[in-house]
């Protein structure tokens, strides 16, 4: 077998605090996710009703802490404190992709944004 040169970090046990920390973490994840998901779907599906008022305000809340902390997670400090040393989209993508996420997730859901307002004034 040939090396690749990279060595992988010594494995190290975690906490029951950061382990709780990363599924809290993640699960927020995964719902503004399928908030994103569920506004393109109506955006494109022209469904509309109190769920995506639900997905949309979350989303605008979100939106507004990301921009209010500068562009990072507002989530970030509390992984920061609980001695995570690892952000959560660097758990599943390479860091320059992991930084990258927020931003491009922020532009996405945007355009479905502004996909369903304008296809709100079709009808």
């Amino acid at each position: 077998m040939r090396s690749t040169g990279r060595s992988s970090p010594p494995a190290t046990r975690l906490s029951p605090a950061i382990l709780a920390w990363r599924s809290a973490h993640g699960a927020v994840a995964v719902g503004f996710l399928a908030s994103i998901g569920y506004v393109w779907w109506c955006a494109l599906s022209g469904r509309r009703g109190a769920l995506l008022r639900v997905a949309i305000a979350a989303l605008l809340s979100e939106g507004a802490l990301v921009a209010c902390n500068r562009g990072d997670c507002p989530l970030g400090a509390i992984g920061n404190r609980v001695g995570d040393p690892v952000p959560l989209f660097e758990l599943v993508l390479p860091p320059r992709p992991a930084r990258l996420a927020i931003p491009m997730l922020g532009a996405v859901t945007a355009a479905g944004l502004m996909i369903l307002a304008a296809r709100s004034g079709e009808r």
